[in-house]
């Protein structure tokens, strides 16, 4: 599978962008599902995941009550809703898969097998 990002952009503090994710070549129903970044010369973070079936979902505590990750395995898609957005949330997002099993989230960046490009998100002050 391969998997590509878009949405990134530049948006005020307090405002919302929603990242999309779209895979090619199979099936992401397989697949656990995450959203990752990297700011700045710091090192690459776990940002969101998503079961296979979208049941179970997970987050880094500075993202949550602010992003929503979801899928939808018809169109074979994975998004990022992300609100609230806060000038250190400025990165380049990524999304990954990981074959996983029914109701399985992963946080663990060394887990992922597969990776899309990343896509930037600019929050200004």
């Amino acid at each position: 599978v391969q998997l590509q990002a878009s949405g990134g952009g530049l948006v005020q503090a307090g405002g919302s962008l929603r990242l999309s994710c779209a895979a090619s070549g199979r099936t992401i129903a397989a697949y656990v599902l995450g959203w990752f970044r990297q700011a700045p010369n710091k090192e690459r973070e776990f940002v969101a995941t998503i079961s296979r079936a979208g049941t179970v979902r997970d987050y880094a505590d500075f993202v949550k009550g602010r992003f929503t990750i979801s899928r939808d395995n018809a169109k074979n898609t994975v998004n990022l809703q992300m609100n609230s957005l806060k000038p250190e949330d400025t990165a380049l997002y990524y999304c990954a898969a990981v074959q996983g099993v029914t109701g399985q989230t992963i946080t663990s960046i060394d887990r992922y097998t597969v990776w899309g490009r990343g896509t930037l998100v600019t929050v200004s002050s």
